[in-house]
């Protein structure tokens, strides 16, 4: 029975149950210092409008007062490894061309002629190019952004190679990905991503190349379709049916301006609905349906199950991608680490969850979405790697299982969407008109809801 009486305890309360911390530090194989580090914030517990997913005035705002002023990324730098490579994000109304010049720096510039208007290159195209050519009239630019060609020049005295260069939109460069942002005043990125450079400096994503790239429309704002993968609450429902024991120790962070985190243990010990599973039956847990009909083997002496299972997995993935993964603790093997980057990114470093993710909205349409699903796979030893894929698109009724690279996880990701559809049409037929929040597990959410709020409401 839920209780009758409320307690506010800001934030307080947590589960039953040893710590994530202390979970972690009974791991064998030691603990990467990032996350033994702990920073909630309580954030209150007012409700959220469900107005804030559903108004078009609301995402016509996010458009003009967010998206132009914040760093996302763009795309990979493996997508433009070349001099002359080029690379089309758009994002609502805005579009930029990222370039590889000459020199091999990267640039990027609004992606429209100085003459009258035109696209350089159409949306969400890449490729390789001598210069930036605008099909209407033939102005062309060099990739440094000069204008180098200026047909019938005679009739522009008023014009000449400096005045009409292409305006730059502000980039940087982090873990293998290539940011902008079209604010000419914004920050520089290292300061944006706050703690990122320091926390990733153990687990380099530009030590790593694309496998899988997915791109799927979803029918929800992109705020809640973030927040469907921003805390681990849903597990026990979404992806247990309700099995009470599958809620495992998940710590929540809130790292400064920009950055929120989760930790979620795999093959850890629930305390209060797993006393009296032993190492032996853990381990079979962890591997059932992963042996092919081969016995499950039987643990040393004194090595826990977590542990066991890390090391098969090095072993497995350093096969697969040739690269030894034994310096890796348990956890980075293992485990579902989750940091978000506002607005719309969300890096894992372990090992076997390598995700990456980006949701982006509609341009016109509230109710819909467009999330990015990427595998990040560690480069091998030799440095041989295959070229970024090219994105596979699904719509709303398509799932994930369709993709084989996704493999298994596939069923995942389409439980973690299939309720979409349906709180879009809770937001708009409740009677109750906002969201109620844990003030822990679901902190993130209210971080994030918190920074779109601080970029409206400073128009």
């Amino acid at each position: 029975m839920v209780k009758s009486k409320k307690i506010s305890d800001s934030g307080e309360a947590r589960a039953p149950g040893p710590s994530l911390r202390e979970h972690l530090l009974a791991d064998g194989s030691g603990v990467s210092p990032p996350l033994l580090e702990e920073s909630y914030v309580f954030l209150g517990s007012e409700d959220i409008s469900y107005d804030w997913y559903t108004s078009k005035e609301r995402l016509s705002d996010e458009f003009l007062n967010l998206w132009p002023k914040v760093w996302q990324w763009a795309c990979r730098e493996e997508h433009i490894p070349e001099p002359g490579d080029y690379y089309v994000y758009d994002i609502g109304e805005l579009s930029a061309i990222i370039v590889r010049t000459e020199d091999r720096s990267i640039k990027a510039y609004y992606n429209a002629c100085m003459h009258r208007g035109t696209q350089l290159k159409p949306p969400a195209s890449c490729g390789a190019t001598k210069g930036l050519k605008c099909p209407f009239h033939g102005w062309t630019w060099s990739l440094e952004g000069e204008l180098v060609d200026l047909p019938q020049e005679w009739d522009f005295p008023h014009v000449d190679s400096e005045s009409h260069r292409l305006p730059e939109v502000k980039v940087g460069l982090w873990g293998g990905f290539v940011f902008l942002n079209f604010d000419q005043d914004a920050e520089p990125l290292e300061q944006y991503l706050g703690v990122l450079p320091e926390h990733f400096s153990r687990w380099k994503l530009e030590d790593r190349y694309i496998e899988t790239h997915v791109c799927k429309r979803l029918p929800a704002n992109w705020k809640a379709s973030a927040e469907a993968f921003i805390e681990a609450y849903h597990i026990r429902e979404t992806h247990a049916g309700g099995k009470p024991g599958t809620e495992a120790p998940t710590q929540y962070d809130i790292f400064g301006e920009n950055v929120t985190r989760f930790v979620h243990t795999i093959g850890s010990r629930n305390g209060s609905t797993e006393i009296g599973v032993d190492e032996q039956e853990r381990l079979e847990r962890l591997l059932k349906g992963k042996l092919d009909g081969k016995p499950v083997p039987k643990l040393p002496e004194g090595v826990k199950a977590r542990d066991f299972y890390a090391q098969l997995l090095q072993k497995e993935y350093g096969e697969k991608y040739g690269k030894d993964f034994s310096d890796l603790t348990t956890s980075e093997t293992i485990d579902s680490i989750e940091y978000f980057l506002f607005p719309n990114a969300f890096f894992f470093p372990g090992l076997t969850l390598p995700m990456v993710y980006r949701f982006r909205p509609d341009p016109t349409d509230p109710d819909y979405s467009n999330f990015d699903l990427i595998f990040l796979r560690p480069k091998p030893e030799d440095g041989i790697f295959p070229n970024p894929p090219e994105p596979i698109n699904l719509e709303v009724e398509e799932s994930y299982t369709l993709v084989e690279s996704v493999g298994p996880l596939g069923v995942v990701y389409d439980q973690d969407t299939s309720n979409l559809a349906a709180q879009t049409r809770g937001f708009k037929s409740s009677l109750k008109r906002g969201q109620t929040l844990g003030n822990y597990q679901e902190v993130r959410i209210r971080h994030l809801q918190m920074k779109v709020n601080e970029y409206l409401s400073n128009s």
